[in-house]
C-alpha cells in the first residue's frame, strides 16, 4: 500500500498502528495495579470452569466483562483487522469498540472498514467512536451518522486533548466541548460513552459528566499505551522538533488507571465504568473490577495477538485466567466481587487518603446496566 495514495486521516491511522506495534509506547507512568492485592483462598470453593463471568451491557448479555477496545478502521486494509476482531468477539460473546470513525465521515469510500464489524456479527454490542474535535466540528447530530454507520449500540466520544496538543497536525480548540457534549446526550439515538485515550478521568470531571446526564465512562487511565509517545515518534519522523520537544515535556501527564477507576466510582454507584488503560493480565482485569469498574477494556495486546495470529487463543486464555482469579476469591459470579477483600498500598493508598476516597471500596456497584 502506498500511503501517499490515501487520505491524511487514513494515513495517520496506519502510522499509528505501525508505531504502536514497533515502538516502546508505554509508560513512564504505571497503572498502579501493582499497589492492589486481592487476598486469595489457597483452596477455592468453586472450580474455575463453573465461574460465571456473564454480564449485561447495552441491553445485551456478554460472556465476560471485557471489551475489545477501540483500535482501528478508516484505511484500506484495516477492515481485515475489524472483521477478525468482530468474528472472535462473536464467538466469545464480547463487546467490541471501533476506532475513530472520523475517516468514514470525511470519506464514505472507507465506511466499509468499520461496517464489516456489524456485518460479521449481529449479536454483539458494538460501540461507535468519534473524537470530541469532530463532535464540535460537525455538531451533536453527527452521532446519528456515526451510530447508523455500524448499527452501533452506543457511541464513544473520545477525549484526546494531550494527544492533539502534541500531534504535528493536531487541533487545539476544545473549549466548546462540554457544551456540545451536553447537547449530544440529549439528541443521541444511542447511549453516549465518554472515553479517555490513556490519561484518565478525575472525580471532578466525571461529576460534571454525570450532572449533564452521562452514565457511561471509559476512564482509559495512564499506564498503558501513551499517545504522547506515539505522537513523539511521528513528530520525530517528520522532523517537527518543536512538537517532539513538547511531547517529551508532557509524557508524564495522566492519572494512573487504578486510581482513575476509584475517582470515577466515587461519583455514583449508578455510573457504568469501563476500566481500561494498561490492562495486561487477567489479574489486572479482576483488580480493576474490584476497584469499581463494571467492565475492562483491552486494545494493544489484542492488536499484537492479531498480527501473531493468536487473537482467539489470547482472549480465551485471558478469560480463563479471569475465571481462575475470581474462583480464588471464593466467589462463583463476577457480580459478587465487590464483597471480596482487597488491600491497597503505596502511592495508590496515599492518593486515596489525600482525596478522601477510602470509603469508595466499601461501595457495592452492581456489575451491569
Amino acid at each position: 500500500m502506498v500511503l501517499e495514495d490515501i487520505g491524511r486521516t487514513s494515513r495517520r491511522k496506519l502510522e499509528h498502528i505501525d508505531i504502536v506495534l514497533s515502538k516502546p509506547v508505554e509508560g513512564p507512568l504505571t497503572t498502579w495495579f501493582e499497589y492492589v492485592f486481592l487476598p486469595q483462598r489457597a483452596l477455592p470453593r468453586v472450580d474455575p470452569d463453573l465461574v460465571d463471568l456473564e454480564v449485561p451491557f447495552l441491553g445485551r448479555r456478554v460472556g465476560a466483562p471485557l471489551i475489545i477496545s477501540a483500535m482501528t478502521g478508516g484505511a484500506p486494509g484495516t477492515e481485515r483487522i475489524n472483521r477478525t476482531l468482530a468474528e472472535v468477539a462473536c464467538t466469545l460473546k464480547l463487546a467490541l469498540g471501533l476506532g475513530s470513525q472520523r475517516a468514514g465521515l470525511e470519506d464514505p469510500s472507507v465506511v466499509y472498514t468499520y461496517r464489516v464489524s456489524r456485518d460479521s456479527c449481529a449479536e454483539i454490542p458494538i460501540i461507535g467512536n468519534i473524537g470530541i474535535g469532530e463532535l464540535i466540528k460537525y455538531g451533536p447530530s453527527v452521532l446519528e451518522r456515526v451510530a447508523s454507520m455500524v448499527e452501533a449500540d452506543a457511541v464513544a466520544v473520545h477525549l484526546n486533548y494531550f494527544q492533539e496538543v502534541v500531534q504535528p497536525e493536531g487541533a487545539s480548540h476544545f473549549s466548546a466541548g462540554m457544551e456540545v457534549l451536553a447537547k449530544a446526550v440529549e439528541v443521541s439515538p444511542v447511549p453516549v460513552i465518554v472515553k479517555e485515550v490513556g490519561f484518565g478521568l478525575s472525580r471532578e470531571f466525571v461529576q460534571e459528566l454525570y450532572d449533564m446526564g452521562i452514565r457511561y465512562v471509559d476512564i482509559a487511565g495512564a499506564g498503558g499505551t501513551n499517545w504522547i509517545l506515539v505522537e513523539l515518534y511521528r513528530a520525530e519522523e517528520v522532523g517537527d522538533t518543536g512538537k517532539k520537544l513538547l511531547a517529551e515535556g508532557l509524557k508524564e501527564v495522566g492519572i494512573p488507571t487504578a486510581i482513575s477507576i476509584l475517582e470515577a466510582r466515587s461519583v455514583s454507584e449508578e455510573l457504568f465504568i469501563v476500566g481500561s488503560g494498561g490492562i495486561r493480565t487477567p489479574y489486572d482485569a479482576v483488580k480493576a473490577l474490584r476497584l469499581g469498574a463494571n467492565m475492562v477494556g483491552i486494545a494493544r495486546p489484542l492488536l499484537e495477538a492479531y498480527y501473531r495470529g493468536t487473537l482467539a487463543d489470547y482472549l480465551r486464555s485471558f478469560i480463563t485466567g479471569m475465571k481462575a482469579v475470581v474462583a480464588s476469591l471464593g466467589i462463583s459470579r463476577v457480580s459478587e466481587i465487590s464483597r471480596c477483600p482487597v488491600v491497597v498500598l503505596g502511592l495508590l493508598r496515599d492518593w486515596m487518603e489525600a482525596r478522601g476516597l477510602e470509603g469508595v471500596l466499601r461501595l457495592s456497584p452492581e456489575v451491569g446496566s
